[in-house]
């Protein structure tokens, strides 16, 4: 790494370093905001630990964190930070890019380390998000990032949650024991086709992210076949990022590359993140933002392929021009497009078939499913249930129910449809 205060020789290309001297707070602040891009930070599916017994420090549980939502309300967090933001690479999309003029810090592994304890003395998070810019090689930032969940895991016993970034180009072997002491581990797929990665990120290779990928899922692979008693490899999987707006790639074509890689890969989930412009940028990148609700409807038709029972081409099949709509979600996009299934009886229609209604979710199907082995349920029940009976009355009967009035798609969409408001920015 190139020490503050000096030029850096990065790829044959001068970068200037604009922090001459740094305290752990002025560091904080630099890496703190320069990880606030990466979207992949939820620790759902980490294994149950707890320092209760008086031995380590840390706990976890099932639930979300950096500023996710408990189903309670509750608001949890961890520390999400880079190593650093010095970076080899020069990918025109990142702030951290090796030609941007961002001020440059690096920590220390103890100093990650130190913080990491700190602030879970203090009560501010439950455990640690670390990512990193590429310095030196591939093999020395993954052996970093490794070393740093090592001395919390093994030197102080931290039983918090670890989230780490994969460096695609790393060697097997570190990716490997990065899987031992972090419960996530992730590797990012940036962008949905292999043309734009070589297009907005030339260093970047769509093959070496997927080999990465088939890493870690062999991992688990092997983890689960092994059993319980087994060492434990990223109990909560792996995830990945794509970045919305940045090139031309259509929703349909977003959400194709997402289905391959939950079926290739055993990912957890896909983080989307809407592009945002930076300062200084490539001619070749948007000068707007996306709007936030397109990211908002890919998270809803992610949604829908992972748990609700609908096929990639059932999704697509509802996005005549390519993209999701903004003014309706994709549930009900699809069922306006399909109205000779519907309305479906509450009390006869099967799980799989009532999982296509717009206003009801999972747990509320299941409930339905539960509640009519004694006895028919009428429209009152679906409401105490927790329906969402503004979409469902159009596509629903009851025991006492029937839709009425004038039920084609275009006079439906209109008494459904929403127009969004304008939405704040991410930051």
């Amino acid at each position: 790494m190139p020490p503050a205060g000096i030029g850096a020789k990065l790829a044959s290309e001068t970068v200037t370093v604009y922090i001459y001297s740094m305290d752990l707070e002025a560091k904080l602040a630099v890496l703190a905001d320069a990880a606030k891009y990466d979207a992949s930070c939820a620790s759902s599916g980490a294994p149950k630990r707890s320092s209760a017994p008086g031995r380590g420090m840390g706990s976890t549980t099932g639930m979300g964190i950096c500023h996710s939502y408990t189903p309670d309300g509750r608001c949890v967090s961890l520390l999400k930070i880079l190593l650093t933001n010095f970076c080899l690479y020069d990918c025109l999309y990142c702030i951290n890019r090796r030609s941007s003029d961002v001020p440059r810090a690096r920590f220390s592994n103890e100093e990650v380390v130190e913080l990491t304890l700190s602030f879970y003395r203090r009560n501010y998070i439950e455990g640690l998000f670390l990512s990193s810019g590429i310095i030196r090689s591939a093999d020395y930032t993954m052996e970093q990032l490794v070393e740093v969940a090592r001395q919390l895991r093994q030197d102080h016993a931290f039983g918090g949650y670890i989230h780490l970034k994969t460096i695609p180009e790393a060697s097997r072997e570190l990716i490997e024991a990065a899987g031992r002491y972090a419960d996530r581990l992730s590797v990012n797929i940036e962008l949905p086709t292999g043309e734009a990665l070589g297009a907005l990120a030339p260093e970047k290779n769509e093959t070496s992210i997927k080999r990465a990928m088939g890493t870690i899922c062999v991992g688990l692979d092997e983890a689960h076949e092994a059993g319980a008693r087994a060492p434990k490899f990223a109990p909560a999987g792996q995830s990945t990022q794509v970045i919305v707006g940045a090139d031309s790639s259509s929703d349909a074509r977003i959400i194709q590359s997402a289905d391959t890689l939950y079926r290739s890969y055993r990912l957890r989930r896909i983080y989307y993140s809407a592009f945002s412009p930076i300062m200084h940028s490539s001619s070749r990148l948007p000068n707007e933002a996306p709007p936030l609700m397109r990211e908002h409807r890919l998270y809803q038709a992610d949604w829908l392929m992972r748990h609700y029972g609908f096929s990639t081409p059932e999704i697509v099949s509802a996005m005549p021009q390519g993209n999701l709509d903004l003014e309706i979600d994709p549930k009900t996009s699809w069922a306006l497009l399909n109205r000779e299934q519907f309305p479906l009886d509450v009390n006869t229609a099967e799980r799989r078939q009532l999982l296509r209604v717009p206003g009801l979710g999972v747990k509320v199907v299941d409930r339905i499913v539960r509640s009519r082995t004694f006895g028919r349920l009428r429209y009152a029940d679906l409401k105490r249930l927790g329906a969402v009976l503004r979409k469902a009355r159009h596509f629903i009967t009851t025991a006492d129910y029937h839709p009425p009035g004038d039920q084609s798609s275009q006079n439906l969409r209109s008494a459904i449809g929403v127009v969004p408001s304008p939405q704040q920015s991410l930051f």
